[in-house]
């Protein structure tokens, strides 16, 4: 893992702003940094600026930038099957000097081309490729977007960078926020934030995921999801096949030469991917996890059943109030954006404590809600789409008494109303009152595919849930210099559960029942048969205190928020005693954008 920065363009960057931005990379990359300039045969200058984490082949030899044939490359992320792919290029005759995977990346593109090399590549990636033969510049992202690549144009030329704040380090000028975008995360909060391509600055890009570019040329892809359900494959079928794909999906990612750690809690995906590593591919686990002093969010019971029945290292980072303020507002300068959800606040302190562990990978199970089916909303959705009494006398009993938002404890919802999708941008008519001006977007999803609940589960791993997540876990991680791992985010796996018949997805009253049944005797059972989901999550009244007078000045003080929300809205807000899960949220929203606009519209 590591950081990347780039510019093509008329001018030659000078060199303390070289220095400068690969000083600002550092996090992304504590263990070397360099930089490589090249004039094309058009004249245009070629800036290459890498830092290092070092993950595979630990030598100096595969430091970046690096060069293979007649191409230089920066490249942040990890070719997971590097092995199999360089067996295939030393049989095209291709030697190599180093044990890297960042080698077999270059020398699969100069070998195949982007399209058959990025076809052959699981991993994730986001990097740079310059041949100096014709001044050639391609650039590419991994299938799911795990990895980031921002772009921004202006007079002099094009920058790309794995962060915004290394773009306005090369270009050297600030940029504008992007007040619309602000206003979409207030009132629609953050499942809104990556169904077009918005961004908190004026002119800033993002290369879509699963494509390349080549400059001056539109981006291509080279991987496009199909969704085609196999009515003919067994519940038996599908678990096998789930397994054997998750445990080599698995296999793949622990591929490393320095050790790895366990983001942990007490459900089925964390546990799924802890128990595979500990009883099938005998890897000594450490995980670590957030205890919440919350009972909605608490599940220490489980957390410790799996620790014991599994035999790992364990690490429980209590939630840390104190200068949860300061600390915020140094997370929003990393993120160069208001941070997300509170999740990924304690997030951040998991991350801490991987890193004083002396790690240098987490490995998350991130997507498997969106693979398996795992929110609330997909059960009436299931419901719609299968009328069988026995399955909605299992949702009564079993999942709506838990359910919070109250538009899904009608069983007929999507029956009535498939369309209906209101529970999404929940309040956000209430949320829009709290602005200065009127300001509203109503939802619209992406069509996939006719079928109801897997159509929702494909907007959220490619336009909603997943792309958040992945947005915070890279940040977050690079805070600390540690990489993050994603194995439901497996191109095999995914392709594999776009063939389950949906009718497979649930039973009793359960969710995830295919992948549920595929982990059982690796995972512990009473993590299997637990009905609690109780997702990563903390209210933000865990962190921040408003009848602290100190607390309830920084709230109310004078700042650019109020030019767009209404004080005295926000004052009634905080004096509530305790806050719906909605209105928790939409209160850190708030402070978030508070503290971005302090921070970058100045």
């Amino acid at each position: 893992m590591c950081g990347i920065a780039g510019y093509v363009g008329r001018r030659e960057l000078e060199q303390g702003r070289i220095e400068s931005t690969l000083g600002i990379m550092r996090r992304r990359g504590p263990d070397h940094a360099d930089h490589r300039h090249f004039v094309r045969p058009d004249g245009q200058h070629v800036h290459l600026l890498h830092t290092r984490l070092r993950i595979l082949d630990l030598d100096e030899r595969s430091n970046q930038p690096f060069h293979v044939g007649s191409k230089w490359i920066v490249f942040n992320g990890e070719i997971y099957n590097y092995i199999e792919v360089k067996a295939a290029l030393a049989k095209a005759g291709r030697s190599f000097r180093t044990t890297s995977d960042t080698e077999v990346l270059g020398a699969a593109l100069d070998e195949w081309g982007p399209d058959r090399a990025l076809d052959r590549a699981e991993g994730m990636w986001a990097f740079a490729a310059y041949d100096e033969r014709d001044g050639s510049l391609v650039l590419s992202r991994d299938r799911f977007g795990e990895k980031p690549l921002y772009f921004l144009r202006d007079d002099s030329g094009f920058y790309f960078a794995s962060e915004v704040k290394f773009l306005v380090s090369m270009q050297g000028k600030k940029l504008e926020p992007d007040l619309d975008h602000l206003k979409r995360y207030l009132v629609n909060g953050y499942k809104a934030l990556y169904k077009k391509p918005y961004a908190f600055f004026r002119g800033i890009e993002e290369l879509p995921a699963a494509s390349y570019l080549e400059l001056g040329k539109k981006p291509v892809r080279y991987w496009n999801p199909t969704y085609v359900e196999d009515e003919s494959m067994s519940r038996e079928d599908a678990v096998a096949g789930t397994r054997e794909r998750l445990i080599r999906s698995v296999e793949l990612r622990l591929r490393a030469d320095v050790p790895l750690a366990f983001c942990m809690s007490g459900g089925v995906d964390s546990n799924s991917l802890i128990s595979i590593a500990k009883r099938v591919l005998k890897y000594d686990v450490h995980g670590f996890t957030i205890a919440s002093a919350d009972e909605r969010y608490e599940e220490s019971d489980l957390v410790s059943h799996a620790v014991e029945a599994l035999g790992i290292r364990h690490t429980s980072i209590p939630t840390q109030t104190g200068d949860f303020l300061p600390k915020l507002r140094t997370l929003i300068r990393q993120h160069d954006a208001p941070v997300y959800t509170i999740t990924y606040y304690a997030h951040w302190l998991l991350m801490q404590s991987i890193a004083e562990h002396g790690y240098r990978i987490s490995v998350s199970g991130t997507a498997a809600d969106e693979l398996f089916s795992g929110y609330y909303d997909h059960f009436l959705m299931y419901l719609a789409a299968n009328r069988d009494p026995a399955a909605l006398a299992a949702w009564t009993e079993h999942v709506k008494p838990v359910v919070r938002n109250p538009f899904l404890s009608n069983p007929e919802l999507f029956v009535k109303d498939p369309a209906f999708r209101d529970h999404i941008f929940l309040d956000a008519t209430g949320f829009a009152e709290y602005l200065t001006e009127p300001w509203s977007e109503p939802f619209a999803e992406t069509d996939y595919t006719p079928r109801l609940l897997r159509n929702r589960m494909l907007n959220e791993l490619f336009a909603e849930a997943v792309p958040v997540i992945l947005h915070e876990d890279d940040l977050n991680a690079m805070y600390h210099s540690i990489e993050n791992r994603s194995p439901f985010l497996d191109r095999d796996l995914f392709e594999w559960t776009c063939r389950i018949p949906t009718r497979h997805l649930m039973r009793d009253g359960y969710a995830k029942v295919i992948l549920r049944d595929a982990m059982r005797g690796i995972v512990p059972a009473p993590i299997l048969d637990s009905r609690r989901k109780v997702g990563f999550n903390a209210p933000v009244f865990d962190f921040l205190d408003p009848r602290d007078p100190d607390t309830r000045a920084q709230l109310l003080d004078e700042s650019p928020i109020f030019e767009h929300i209404k004080r005295d809205k926000i004052e009634t807000l905080i004096d509530k005693a305790f806050l719906p899960n909605s209105q928790s949220k939409f209160l850190f929203y708030f402070l978030c954008a508070k503290l971005f606009l302090e921070e970058f519209g100045q």
